[in-house]
């Protein structure tokens, strides 16, 4: 039986506000447990809260970046349900009136068009964290995230395999991130997933029995958690036991490589939904959502096409630039002083990426100025030093950013360009190699690379190639 993979998703990402969204407390992540905390996101009995109109102002942002409509009216709901980690055992939430509702993303995935719906986008609360110790009888319970806003962008189920999955949540991060809604730093959790996944046979409209994965935290994992329950599914369908497929929440296990089953699946019933009544419901005046939306600034997709037809760049390069937002910005600075379109993306997607992985860091962290890069691609291009040094120079221009003459004082890689300097070293190398000499007069002319090389080894890299390579192709013509 031909199946066909089903998948939509629920996206949490806290949004980029100073204070919660109901009291005046920190939302700065790194706190000291329990820190940045207050009656009201505690969940005191007597307390009220008050809701952060910055908020507001951002999922609007949220809602349009996605070319969603704007509910100008909605309201807070009460979510209930008990677990430690939520001070007053329901959730502030939206849940019938959301705020945005109704948008699309559109992506290129392996040269294929996708299009994903957005059902709603709606604020709410986040809970507090728990800390698991091993080898311990208690838990701890970290209430400093208790009360940060977030957003939660719920797709329709538009996708169909695991790799489009990822690769629509790589996106829609570098959405949030252009927008400034949310810094999307997915290792301190301010953006997180939850998929949904069913099977059903290839030409069928009926939907298949859901499964929900919860709490899943970077791209690659959400591909991994959705590959392995896809075959998980796809293997009960083969052996004609699809009916053990339950529509239950699982939870990923990276260690073991598989999804764990957590309990069966709530109804929106389970939660006792009701409109929340210490806030009044939201009033969005149609002036103020064209107001926000006049704010957006060019979004990923658009600087994509501009790259390509501006700077001459492939699909590929351009995707992998704009993706994220510093590092688009880190080439435009450079370029705009004057760096070679193609030489500049070279060196992103060769040595700075490179650095950056080997390095664990994020192209926030680069310390290279725009000015030393472009200065040190004029040195190279005027032939002071060559690109293999200049490669050695980048290095310690990332580690340091000292300025590229500084460094070349330094470690004394001025390219030899005096030619008496040059002869000296190709004739001694042409002494030592009379069987390269031959081969070339033999018609193997491959031997001038191998003589070259020889060259720059003598020289320790700093020998101008091309004038070398002239002075070795004339000597040994006259030979």
């Amino acid at each position: 039986m031909l199946l066909e993979t089903v998948i939509g998703l629920e996206i949490h990402a806290e949004l980029k506000t100073n204070t919660k969204i109901f009291c005046s407390c920190s939302t700065e992540f790194g706190a000291k447990p329990n820190e940045n905390t207050c009656p009201v996101c505690l969940g005191i009995p007597g307390t009220l809260p008050v809701l952060n109109e910055e908020v507001v102002n951002l999922a609007i942002k949220a809602g349009k970046a996605v070319n969603c409509k704007i509910n100008n009216y909605n309201k807070m709901d009460r979510k209930n349900y008990f677990y430690p980690d939520l001070t007053k055992n329901y959730q502030t939430s939206q849940y019938d009136l959301p705020m945005c509702v109704d948008g699309m993303v559109n992506f290129t995935y392996e040269g294929k068009e996708v299009s994903v719906r957005i059902n709603r986008i709606h604020i709410e609360e986040d809970a507090g964290k728990l800390v698991h110790l091993e080898d311990e009888p208690v838990s701890l319970i970290d209430y400093n995230r208790a009360g940060v806003p977030l957003v939660e962008i719920v797709t329709e189920p538009d996708l169909r395999s695991p790799e489009e999955a990822a690769e629509f949540m790589r996106q829609l991060k570098g959405i949030l991130e252009y927008a400034d809604i949310s810094d999307c730093r997915m290792e301190q959790g301010s953006i997180r997933c939850d998929a949904n996944i069913s099977l059903r046979p290839y030409g069928s409209e009926e939907y298949g029995t859901k499964v929900e994965i919860k709490n899943i935290n970077s791209f690659r994992e959400v591909q991994k958690a959705l590959e392995k329950e896809e075959k998980r599914q796809r293997e009960l369908y083969e052996f004609g036991e699809e009916y053990k497929i339950k529509q239950e929440t699982r939870r990923w296990d990276a260690g073991k490589g598989k999804t764990l089953p957590m309990r069966s699946k709530e109804e929106a019933h389970d939660y006792r939904y009701f409109p929340e009544p210490d806030l009044t419901p939201i009033i969005i005046p149609q002036e103020k959502v064209d107001k926000i939306e006049a704010t957006l600034p060019e979004l990923p997709i658009e600087r994509k096409v501009r790259f390509v037809a501006d700077y001459g760049l492939s699909e590929k390069e351009a995707s992998i630039i704009i993706a994220n937002r510093t590092l688009a910005k880190f080439y435009e600075d450079v370029v705009g002083l004057g760096g070679n379109p193609k030489t500049v993306s070279n060196y992103i997607l060769g040595d700075l990426l490179r650095l950056l992985n080997f390095n664990n860091m994020e192209p926030e962290d680069i310390k290279i100025s725009p000015k030393n890069f472009v200065d040190l691609l004029k040195i190279i291009e005027d032939g002071k030093i060559s690109n293999t040094a200049g490669k050695e120079v980048f290095k310690e221009m990332f580690a340091s950013d000292k300025s590229p003459e500084i460094i070349i004082e330094e470690k004394g890689l001025s390219q030899i360009s005096c030619t008496d300097e040059i002869e000296k070293l190709v004739n001694e190398v042409l002494n030592n190699n009379p069987k390269s000499i031959k081969d070339f007069k033999a018609g193997k002319t491959q031997a001038i690379g191998f003589l070259m090389g020889q060259v720059m080894k003598a020289s320790k890299g700093k020998a101008n190639p091309p004038v070398a390579k002239q002075m070795i192709e004339e000597k040994l013509n006259n030979m």
